[in-house]
């Protein structure tokens, strides 16, 4: 399945307003309409209470999310495309560039080009007139499953995440009508990675009908994504169980530099692929109604910014050129911390740096591990001992890594 660049527009600086984590959603039932989802997230701020109470000058925050952005520069600052910031002062500066939308489904460019970004400009269900979109978010497409899919008798109501998973996930679907949200095991800490006997064991277990909510690319928090091979498995059996895959893509572009390898924009774009186009007018009835019931008119300045972009082949080339070097740039860091890591002498096995692909990677710390670096080295990282590896810099990474082999080395007390 193909997901659309708009994750990757917020790492970009493409928009404040529209560029969060994407999830797209698919139905692999017997139903009659069966749905991609592209839809946002909101990030986990926990972390940042501890950043705030720490009063030493040097304090490290590792998490990159909340107000301290996602994506950050070699100099450690919140990284703005300059191409997009260009794109937006052009838009500011002609108002008729940028028209609010009459429907409440959002800016029908935005819409049309995330479609074909999404699924390709040759894509069957674009030509069969199978696909319809609107402006929304993980909370619309969560109120679309309330009402369609789990409305019915024959399916089951319980939400299964992975564990670990963005912890905004569980209260967004509970918000939407959905209380029971169960996970599955994803990440081995001892193997540091994905653990797909787990994973197909756990989802053997739930019961049929259910929806469950899968990474297509660079899994948050861990980096560690599911192998081509693994994705033939949990095909296999979600077909067989009837099971529901609600797909998170939250950096499209940002794992490889290349966003049609990684489609195996805090825009939010739902975009519902249909297997009979008799049903469309059907589905865009039943939106309308949650939409009208979510908010008067959706934002429009981030969806002008993706569309100014996606129409314009010499605009999309310029911003994917950027997002590839953001990719090049994450890579590069992964293989310096391994191999200053592997320098030091650290205890451990540091592969599994490189083997993750995206802006977050899992050290596979302990809790008293990461405890210890907030409380002696003034590093934060987010509770499970996940990173950001854009905020590692040539400025710090020395630090960062003499203090990971200092809490792996010494006894902690």
């Amino acid at each position: 399945m193909q997901a659309g660049p708009a994750a990757a527009a917020r790492h970009a600086g493409l928009s404040s307003e529209h560029t969060d984590n994407t999830t797209r959603l698919r139905s692999s039932s017997s139903s009659s309409s069966s749905s991609v989802l592209v839809v946002h997230t909101q990030p986990d701020t926990k972390p940042l209470s501890a950043l705030r109470r720490d009063p030493h000058a040097g304090k490290l925050y590792l998490s990159g999310r909340g107000e301290y952005t996602a994506y950050l520069s070699e100099q450690g600052q919140p990284y703005v495309s300059p191409f997009i910031e260009r794109i937006k002062k052009r838009l500011s500066a002609d108002p008729t560039l940028c028209v609010r939308p009459a429907s409440p489904f959002g800016l029908p460019e935005f819409i049309r080009r995330a479609t074909q970004a999404a699924l390709g400009n040759n894509s069957s269900a674009i030509v069969e007139n199978r696909t319809v979109g609107f402006t929304g978010a993980v909370r619309l497409g969560a109120e679309l499953l309330r009402h369609w899919y789990t409305g019915h008798a024959a399916c089951h109501e319980q939400i299964y995440l992975s564990s670990p998973c963005d912890e905004s996930l569980p209260g967004i679907f509970q918000a939407a009508g959905m209380p029971d949200v169960g996970q599955y095991r994803y990440w081995d800490a001892g193997r540091r990675g994905v653990c797909i006997d787990t994973l197909l064991e756990d989802l053997e277990r739930v019961p049929e009908r259910s929806v469950v909510v899968l990474s297509a690319s660079a899994h948050w928090p861990t980096g560690a994504d599911l192998s081509r091979e693994h994705w033939v498995l949990i095909a296999q059996l979600m077909m067989r169980r009837q099971l529901f895959p609600f797909l998170l893509l939250p950096a499209q572009g940002l794992c490889y530099g290349d966003l049609e390898r990684d489609a195996w924009p805090h825009v939010g774009h739902l975009l519902c692929v249909l297997k009979q186009s008799s049903v469309l007018l059907a589905v865009r009835a039943q939106t309308e109604k949650l939409v009208n019931a979510l908010w008067a008119q959706p934002p429009v300045a981030g969806a002008c910014v993706v569309a100014t972009v996606l129409s314009n082949p010499a605009h999309l080339a310029e911003w994917q050129e950027g997002v590839r070097h953001m990719a090049v740039r994450c890579m590069l860091v992964r293989e310096r911390l391994r191999e200053k890591l592997r320098l030091l002498g650290t205890p451990g096995c540091w592969d599994h740096l490189t083997q993750q692909t995206g802006l977050y990677c899992c050290t596979g710390l302990s809790v008293e591990q990461i405890e210890y670096l907030s409380k002696r080295k003034h590093i934060h990282l987010l509770p499970n001992g996940c990173l950001n590896v854009s905020a590692v810099n040539s400025r710090n990474l020395d630090y960062i890594t003499e203090s990971l082999h200092e809490a792996l080395s010494s006894p902690l007390s």
